[in-house]
């Protein structure tokens, strides 16, 4: 996907200009639906034409992947990112949705999580 080498500096190291290019001299996108947490999957596959970088997203996006994730994966910044994917759902190349909450006023039934065994997950790997 990256074709960096994985020692390299990451891409905003690199010279301003080029995080300019990538993005096509657009600022921070103000999607909502795109904030760090969001999930993102492809709905298509990568063409030929398309940018490096939308390529990349849409191969790592076969499964749900955070923003975040993404960034990393990348290596590039999450504003940047979120431009990229902006572009990507515009297209319908892609969907993001939010995590659902776990919450206990849910009226959804389902698995919740006990806070006793979650303190006894955080020792342990605070132990670790």
């Amino acid at each position: 996907m990256n074709t960096r080498p994985l020692n390299s500096e990451p891409l905003e190291a690199e010279a301003p200009d080029r995080l300019y290019t990538v993005t096509g001299g657009r600022g921070d996108a103000e999607d909502p639906a795109l904030d760090s947490v969001s999930l993102v999957v492809a709905e298509s596959d990568p063409g030929p034409d398309m940018q490096s970088e939308h390529a990349d997203i849409l191969r790592l996006c076969v499964h749900p992947i955070a923003v975040v994730e993404i960034s990393a994966e990348l290596r590039l910044p999450v504003s940047v990112v979120r431009i990229l994917l902006t572009d990507l759902l515009d297209t319908g190349a892609v969907t993001a949705r939010h995590p659902v909450p776990s919450t206990t006023s849910s009226p959804r039934k389902g698995p919740r999580h006990d806070p006793d065994t979650l303190k006894q997950v955080l020792l342990a790997l605070q132990r670790l």
